[in-house]
């Protein structure tokens, strides 16, 4: 009888770490297909980046500093790694697409051309599909990161070495100044 006990006993706890051990691997392939969305958006907006430049550059040619800086900024943004690294560099770029924004109020035939006017529209929805990736991405990596804090799924984490995951967390600054793409 005690051996029945006992084996059901280890039944219990191996089913326990068997779904444990799922569930994290659930949680973490839900993050990483939200990192997936993220980066997507990201790169559509890459994208149009180059497109709203050479807008810009027709009306406006003698703004060529502030060029420079989107494009350097861009190009930073497409080769940052991991979640930290791409927050800053997209913080980064947030901040001279603004500033070019704000050249663009200095030309009332570029506000009133239809190509930049639509490229505004596209960089702004862009902007929203990002911004709704990122909390999708930061509820998935909260979940995980519960999980992983919390007793006794702790113990799973650490046998299994399951690691947090970072937050993609924009600066606040830059989040509530966020370039303006409707004049």
């Amino acid at each position: 009888m005690i051996l029945y006990i006992i084996l059901g006993i280890i039944a219990i706890v191996i089913a326990w770490l068997i779904g444990s051990y799922n569930g994290f691997v659930r949680k973490r392939n839900r993050a990483k297909e939200a990192w997936s969305d993220i980066d997507v958006q990201l790169k559509r907006r890459y994208n149009l980046i180059p497109n709203l430049i050479n807008t810009v550059k027709g009306y406006a040619t003698h703004e060529r500093e502030v060029f420079e800086k989107v494009t350097e900024a861009r190009t930073r943004a497409m080769s940052a790694q991991g979640v930290e690294g791409k927050a800053q560099a997209e913080n980064a770029l947030a901040g001279t697409l603004k500033t070019l924004f704000a050249v663009s109020e200095n030309y009332p035939q570029l506000k009133a051309s239809e190509n930049f006017v639509e490229l505004q529209r596209e960089l702004r929805d862009t902007e929203d599909k990002v911004q709704a990736s990122r909390r999708f991405y930061n509820g998935n990596v909260r979940d995980l990161n519960i999980k992983i804090e919390s007793f006794p799924s702790n113990i799973v984490a650490k046998m299994f070495g399951i690691k947090k995951m970072e937050l993609f967390e924009l600066n606040e600054q830059v989040q509530r100044e966020n370039p303006k793409v409707e004049f």
